[in-house]
């Protein structure tokens, strides 16, 4: 059967490829699998029951939990009645719970538990809205898909679905056009109140049209999946998976990547850079753990997949090395991820050059790609063949997708099918988005590498100027930075100041292997900071780094941080990006310090 809602994924994977392990997740450290007919049988059982709440189509409710079959069965379950889907994430402030309730007019949420995330205690998420739930007069009740005190469970509000229900059931899902709205997903945001993305089925069916004709050279039976689903980017490539009929494996956290890799041998992962990074600082965390002869080939396997070029041939002496380092170190690489990953497909954010040479070079196939949540989310990604594929782009326009560049401006103009609906309740943005001619304006600005390569070169409103009325490109800097072994995260300073300055998070991992080689022990983060070595090894990289940079670019100042960000502790946004308000907020004394 052909699809044309994104609720018809899951029937058109029980017609074509029907699998026992559709969706797959780990209870009390056993792997929990649905077939295809169980996630039919279950996602009718959330239609059923919320016909019975007297929802009519259009109306909302609200999904915040973490990545879980249940995530799946709700969503269907509420589309193919015609109910619009608002996804949260779990880890927002009350306040942003607020808005976004309001905003939508939740009938009802449906959420997890969590109040640990990364190790630290967070008020939960009922905490959260039970703290604004007077402020939302919408509201009527919450769900809880895990038991938690004084809610009802997902359990014991799904029954059966009897043959007159069924019909029922059938009846709304015929009721539903391809133009309708399926989801609002709010745009994380780094400044300001999130905006409500309306996407129909159509907008989320081309995508899922587009990128899976992309993929379709590679032999995909399972994938793990642990980036956020309430973000476009994951839920587009789930919805890839269901149609192509690919195991979805949900990972227990972001910290069991690893260990789930391993057990579950995916042969695709979809992940923002910053998660790679973290593979990458712990593969060569090990390789510095190394002595002799076994580090000398390690880093010799890592200086020839650096050298490795696309496009290019460098001869039967190069080829036969990368054979050998393939061999004898890279497919000790390949097995900790696994051992059967065939793809990465990596968004959200930029990837280093660097580390996605190094991982192709090592056989591992990184393919960036890009899009906002407002494009549904693809509108350019690199390609299975070799000629379609260039590493430091973001790759051709998807099929059906048309892309220019503003000859004024440089701004990436995206149109097409996949483009939004508009933004809920707010036509003016709308319209300054989204152009008389149907093209969407995305803030990002580009050129063409090859004449057919995507490049991503600026953010238009990260754009900073200085006191001098220099204009600094935060992002680009901070990519290029990154790629130090010692730099784990960072953010460019110097909006209507004098010079540019820098916070930057260490790589506690390289730092104490740096301190290590040179005799000193020491643990505590703080006193590692103040080390007169620590700090003149970070301006030797600084000064390195400073040296890609105009003058007026380059960081003048930097102030060592001895906490990693994360969206738990509110610096960054879910998807990895600097939240930079909060950031200057929090700290504002250090970065004043700076400029006395």
């Amino acid at each position: 059967m052909a699809y044309s809602r994104v609720f018809d994924l899951i029937y058109h994977q029980r017609e074509t490829r029907p699998k026992q392990d559709s969706l797959a997740c780990k209870v009390n450290g056993e792997w929990k699998k649905y077939s295809t007919d169980d996630v039919i049988r279950i996602a009718g059982q959330v239609s059923k029951f919320l016909l019975n709440l007297g929802l009519e189509p259009g109306d909302k409710v609200a999904l915040i939990a973490n990545n879980r079959p249940e995530w799946n069965f709700l969503d269907i379950g509420m589309m193919q009645i015609g109910v619009i889907n608002v996804p949260v994430y779990p880890t927002i402030s009350a306040r942003e719970y607020s808005y976004i309730f309001q905003d939508a007019e939740v009938k009802y949420a449906f959420i997890y538990g969590q109040d640990h995330v990364n190790g630290r205690q967070h008020p939960s998420v009922f905490d959260r809205i039970s703290e604004i739930r007077s402020e939302v007069p919408s509201l009527k009740e919450v769900f809880a898909i895990d038991p938690l005190p004084g809610l009802s469970s997902l359990d014991d509000l799904l029954s059966p679905v009897e043959e007159h229900e069924r019909r029922m059931i059938f009846d709304r899902m015929d009721a539903v056009k391809d133009t309708d709205l399926a989801t609002i997903i709010y745009t994380s945001g780094t400044t300001g109140n999130p905006k409500g993305v309306m996407l129909s089925h159509r907008n989320l069916i081309s995508n899922v049209e587009s990128v899976s004709e992309l993929v379709s050279g590679y032999e995909i039976d399972r994938a793990l999946s642990f980036l956020p689903l309430c973000h476009s980017f994951e839920r587009t490539i789930s919805n890839i998976h269901l149609s192509r009929g690919t195991s979805i494996y949900y990972a227990e956290s972001v910290e069991t990547v690893g260990e789930n890799l391993r057990e579950v041998k995916p042969q695709f992962f979809s992940t923002v850079p910053r998660l790679l990074e973290k593979v990458y600082e712990r593969i060569m965390a090990t390789g510095m753990a190394l002595t002799g002869s076994k580090r000398k080939l390690f880093f010799w396997a890592i200086e020839v997949a650096s050298r490795f070029e696309l496009h290019r041939s460098q001869g039967p002496i190069y080829n036969l090395q990368l054979a050998i380092a393939r061999k004898l170190i890279f497919s000790k690489w390949k097995a900790a991820l696994g051992g059967e990953v065939q793809v990465i497909v990596t968004g959200a954010a930029a990837i280093q050059p660097r580390l996605a040479t190094l991982f192709t070079g090592a056989g591992i196939d990184v393919l960036e790609g890009y899009g906002l949540t407002e494009t549904s989310p693809v509108i350019t990604c690199n390609r299975v063949e070799l000629e379609n594929r260039q590493i430091g782009t973001v790759g051709l326009p998807i099929p059906g997708v048309e892309v220019k560049i503003d000859e004024e401006t440089g701004e990436i103009l995206a149109r097409g099918p996949n483009i939004m609906m508009g933004y809920y309740n707010l036509p003016q943005a709308t319209a300054e988005v989204i152009d008389a001619d149907g093209w969407f304006h995305t803030g990002d600005k580009g050129e063409w590498v090859d004449g057919k390569f995507l490049k991503i070169t600026d953010r238009i409103k990260e754009l900073f100027k200085t006191s001098g009325g220099k204009y600094v490109a935060p992002q680009a800097m901070e990519n290029k930075f990154k790629e130090s072994y010692l730099i784990e995260q960072m953010a460019v300073i110097g909006n209507d100041r004098r010079f540019v300055s820098a916070l930057i998070v260490p790589s506690f991992a390289a730092l104490e292997d740096w301190l290590k080689q040179r005799g000193l022990a020491i643990r505590d983060r703080e006193e590692m900071l103040k080390h007169p070595d620590v700090i003149e090894e970070f301006q030797r990289e600084v000064d390195r780094y400073n040296e890609h940079f105009s003058k007026v670019e380059q960081i003048k100042k930097f102030t060592l941080l001895s906490r990693e960000w994360s969206p738990e502790t509110g610096e960054l946004t879910p998807t990895m990006k600097p939240k930079r308000r909060v950031i200057n907020d929090r700290y504002e004394t250090l970065i004043e310090g700076m400029y006395a």
